[in-house]
């Protein structure tokens, strides 16, 4: 039986012909990065090969580390098999890993959506042979509503939170969402203060993407100072001390995951906007659609019922075990990715 030219192992996705890793979760000799958020790219690697504008991003994370930027579409040569790296549209600098060896390819998406956020380099479908997905969002009643009009929704709302004196307190993740949430925000109704990890990572990727001036806040800064304006922290300081610094108050939550009203009670969040950095179910369909593949690999997400209805479309489509969240991260207050952010 042939060997395929991607596995499944218990370290991460491996090419054993270029003896190359693709995010893999335990340490390994050489690994190609998707992107930045913590559960793709880990420390403990002893080369790691990634697009340049992720570079800076996972050596704030992971510190001096030996690390090589590419460009998109760049190829690069590992025991004749051929690499390259395609936009995914995730966050910044995220990738679709392409591999090909004697006219097979296969292409490994990491992370991705389809929409143009206006932050990160837009989604690019890749052909290929054999397609491994993500589902984080692979249930039907995902269906994303146009950026424009959630942001529309958000800026509504902070002008609603200021006529009333509150101080609008905005969660996102704290590499990628925080970002987007930034960019798009209505200047004309104040300021924006940011949570110190969100502040951090923003400062690093302000290089790669002009972003509009941002205060931290300190233990000097006062209630008086936040009243009507915008506040942006991952969804970890939720619940905490910190928060003392913000009443009066309104919170609200930016995650796919605010489709459903109960992740919303759970959290006792006041306000849930329905924006994810992954795609929605027809989202994961058109992409899949658009790569022309025969075989598609489902990891992370609805894997189950996703590769079911894959195979009732006539696809060669099963599921594969890893050690990616997706946005599952974004529930989880002790998620790695914030605490090191």
């Amino acid at each position: 039986m042939k060997k395929p030219l991607l596995e499944f192992t218990d370290k991460g996705i491996y090419c054993s012909k270029a003896d190359v890793y693709l995010d893999p979760w335990r340490p390994v000799q050489n690994a190609i990065i998707s992107h930045g958020h913590a559960d793709h790219s880990r420390w403990g690697h002893q080369s790691y090969i990634t697009h340049h504008r992720n570079v800076p991003i996972v050596t704030h994370r992971l510190g001096k580390i030996n690390i090589q930027g590419k460009e998109w579409g760049e190829s690069f040569i590992v025991n004749n098999v051929k690499f390259s790296l395609y936009p995914a549209g995730h966050i910044i600098g995220s990738s679709q890993i392409r591999v090909e060896h004697k006219g097979e390819v296969w292409v490994f998406s990491g992370d991705y959506k389809n929409e143009d956020d206006g932050v990160c380099t837009p989604y690019e479908p890749v052909k290929c042979n054999t397609f491994i997905t993500e589902c984080t969002f692979g249930l039907p009643p995902f269906k994303w509503m146009p950026q424009e009009e959630v942001f529309q929704e958000i800026n509504s709302w902070w002008a609603e939170n200021k006529s009333e004196g509150k101080t609008s307190v905005l969660f996102g993740y704290t590499l990628g969402k925080a970002q987007r949430l930034l960019k798009h925000l209505d200047l004309s109704l104040g300021k924006i203060y940011t949570h110190g990890a969100v502040e951090n990572m923003t400062e690093v990727v302000r290089q790669l993407v002009d972003f509009p001036k941002t205060t931290l806040i300190t233990a000097d800064t006062k209630k008086e100072d936040l009243l009507g304006h915008m506040v942006i922290a991952p969804p970890s300081a939720h619940g905490s001390s910190w928060m003392r610094k913000m009443v009066p108050y309104v919170t609200a939550s930016a995650s796919g995951w605010m489709t459903f009203r109960g992740a919303r009670r759970r959290r006792a969040i006041d306000k849930g906007f329905v924006l994810s950095d992954h795609c929605d179910w027809q989202g994961l369909l058109d992409s899949i659609n658009a790569t022309g593949a025969e075989k598609v690999i489902c990891t992370h997400g609805y894997t189950e019922i996703f590769s079911r209805y894959l195979r009732e479309q006539g696809y060669d489509a099963r599921t594969e075990e890893t050690q990616y969240e997706g946005e599952l991260g974004e529930l989880n207050p002790a998620s790695k990715e914030e605490s090191e952010a």
